[in-house]
């Protein structure tokens, strides 16, 4: 049976559910997502000899909600994942995984505390190891100059991103759910200009995704029209502030044995058009065990298609 905490990391409460005793594994969600996004893995996770554990990152759901920009940065949630794992199994190294934006944060704790995370998977968003650059000036450099909409500029400025998601929430993300997930045609996010705004030109279907159910997503509009956007959306400002934290840390492989799991219809698998991304990715992690492609999925991984994620995530699991 799954339960919700809150917990207290001094500072900083964070809600977070879990299920089972054993060795902890902490989940961490992306955008625009909760703890929610891996309720298919908790059990599963749990009755293979684990303490599950999904958080609501900082700024998401139950868990506190600062106001500041900079409060976001990464080396803060990676302190609230340390905090995490010392309430729960103090003493003891955890196991991280993360899909989407919880993808670079469990990359980046594994880099930067590999004292307390001992394993490392990672859904949809390969790591490449630390960039030469912010990633702020990529982005503006590719799509602002050439007149293109990118989301990460879009949510870069306070204010705009917010008031179109809060607008109507339970239609943002119907809509953004379904954009990105394999139920949208090919090639179906619109190419548009710069000044567009993130709905302009997505299909609004009238109903929730195959893979969600509308119990789904009511639970995420609910979650979302109480707590608003803006500190999930804070996690977007902070490219710089996160380039100089990286390159202070003087290390850029990561040692622990880690998983990778990505679908072939997922958009933000391969945005570097790289010929070989697993390849590229094993120069920076090259303890990796588990890499797989599934074929026909599309951004939302584990929510997708649980029955596969499960049968990678627990023989890894099992195996550390």
């Amino acid at each position: 049976m799954t339960a919700l905490r809150i917990l207290d990391i001094g500072g900083m409460k964070l809600r977070v559910a879990i299920e089972g005793e054993g060795p902890l594994v902490i989940m961490v969600h992306g955008f625009p997502e909760l703890w929610y996004s891996w309720r298919r893995q908790l059990g599963p996770v749990a009755a293979a000899g684990f303490t599950a554990c999904a958080i609501d990152v900082r700024g998401y759901g139950g868990s506190d909600r600062p106001h500041a920009v900079e409060d976001y940065a990464l080396t803060h949630i990676v302190d609230d994942l340390v905090g995490v794992a010392d309430m729960l199994r103090p003493g003891e190294p955890a196991v991280l995984l993360g899909h989407d934006w919880g993808a670079p944060i469990v990359w980046n704790a594994a880099l930067a505390r590999p004292d307390r995370f001992r394993a490392v998977g990672a859904l949809s968003i390969p790591y490449y190891g630390v960039p030469d650059r912010p990633l702020t000036e990529l982005f503006h450099e590719t799509y602002t100059a050439r007149d293109r909409f990118y989301y990460q500029v879009y949510f870069e400025v306070e204010g705009p991103a917010e008031a179109e998601a809060e607008a109507d929430v339970r239609a943002y993300l119907r809509r953004f759910y379904h954009a990105l997930s394999a139920d949208a045609p090919i090639g179906g996010w619109p190419k548009k200009p710069a000044s567009a705004a993130l709905l302009d030109g997505l299909a609004d279907p009238p109903r929730p995704p195959a893979w969600m159910s509308q119990a789904d997503l009511d639970y995420y509009a609910t979650e979302f029209e109480r707590s608003g956007f803006r500190g999930a959306l804070n996690r977007y400002r902070n490219h710089v502030r996160d380039f100089h934290w990286q390159h202070s840390l003087g290390r850029i492989v990561i040692e622990q044995p880690a998983l990778f799991i990505s679908g072939t219809r997922d958009l933000a698998f391969n945005m570097r058009r790289a010929a070989d991304p697993i390849a590229d990715m094993r120069r920076h992690v090259p303890d990796l065990r588990v890499a797989e492609i599934l074929d026909g999925c599309g951004h939302w991984t584990q929510q997708e298609r649980p029955e596969e994620v499960n049968a990678l995530l627990v023989p890894w699991l099992k195996s550390l």
